[in-house]
């Protein structure tokens, strides 16, 4: 765990919020070597964060004791140079469990993902996340998605919330979000709330969510092409909107139109993609499956079109070359 706090270090950053996945070896076993050497590859990529067992990572499919050591692996991978911050979900009595691993194994953070199942109402969402920041000393960062879609009198409830310290949208509702930012710059004039854009392939919305403040977003791209992620990142931040478009037509799009052939794809298909890297992870882990082989053969064609763009606008591969099979 790092000495300053996540919200600072998160507040301008210089590259995208990394989520790796977790390396299983052939056992079925969690790899924690292999998973090490993902993370070293995304931080000397240029992350800004890492993101330890979250959506990407599977954190349904880990158990407590997998969770605590996935977790301190990238603590002890990172060794402070990004924050880390670790997935926590679950009902209430389970989230605060794993809150309480992850502030164990080092973490300077949480993502609080849905509650498991239930839909339940603002007063309830509110309880939840109350109860799960009060657990540790974690800065918590909440994940508005699916059954956890908040109001915004709710959004500004958490943001008063001692350990709160953002908004991670993965319901993508663009007048919802905008009426989030507006209360709480509204009723909380200079709070320092921070906003993340978390849909699957944020990179597709990145301008649109840009135009209403929201400029830290999560890149599933970046877990297995950073070079292509981080020149996304530096078009967005720069204005050049005809490099970032030409990346969004010839590889964001056909990506997020591959994604949607297949259910529990926004794992699994970035999954492949970091085993066509050159990564030892591993499959998934069921309940989801494996992309078909002719949709890991247009993922592979999608990537070398990513990187043709790159060539094309003159931009020089930044992350590091494959590692040996």
């Amino acid at each position: 765990m790092t000495s300053a706090p996540l919200a600072a270090r998160l507040t301008h950053v210089a590259g995208p919020l990394f989520f790796p996945v977790t390396a299983y070896g052939p056992d079925g076993g969690v790899d924690l070597d292999a998973f090490r050497a993902h993370v070293r590859a995304g931080i000397d990529g240029g992350a800004a964060a890492v993101f330890a067992c979250c959506g990407t990572g599977e954190f349904h499919a880990l158990t407590p004791e997998e969770f605590r050591l996935v977790v301190a692996a990238a603590v002890e991978e990172t060794a402070g140079e990004v924050p880390v911050v670790a997935g926590a979900g679950y009902g209430t009595a389970l989230a605060i469990q794993y809150a309480k691993l992850a502030e164990e194994a080092g973490a300077d953070g949480l993502l609080a993902m849905p509650p498991y199942l239930v839909f339940a109402d603002q007063e309830g969402l509110l309880a939840h996340y109350t109860a799960l920041a009060a657990a540790t000393s974690l800065e918590t960062i909440v994940y508005q998605r699916d059954n956890a879609v908040f109001t915004p009198e709710t959004v500004v409830a958490l943001a008063r919330t001692p350990g709160v310290i953002g908004l991670k949208d993965g319901y993508g509702d663009l007048d919802l979000m905008q009426r989030i930012v507006s209360a709480v710059r509204t009723e909380l004039p200079g709070t320092d709330f921070l906003y993340f854009n978390g849909l699957p392939t944020a990179e597709l919305t990145g301008l649109a969510y840009r135009g209403i403040g929201v400029t830290l977003y999560s890149s599933a791209v970046f877990a297995f092409a950073p070079d292509i992620a981080l020149a996304f990142h530096r078009a967005l931040d720069s204005g050049d909107d005809e490099f970032a478009n030409a990346l969004l037509d010839h590889f964001y799009r056909p990506l997020v139109e591959l994604r949607a052939k297949g259910r529990g794809y926004a794992v699994s298909l970035v999954k492949a993609a970091v085993r066509l890297e050159g990564h030892a992870v591993g499959e998934v882990r069921t309940p989801l499956t494996e992309p078909s082989a002719a949709h890991i053969e247009e993922l592979a064609r999608i990537i070398e079109r990513g990187r043709a763009v790159l060539e094309k606008y003159g931009q020089a591969r930044t992350a590091p070359e494959k590692p040996a099979a």
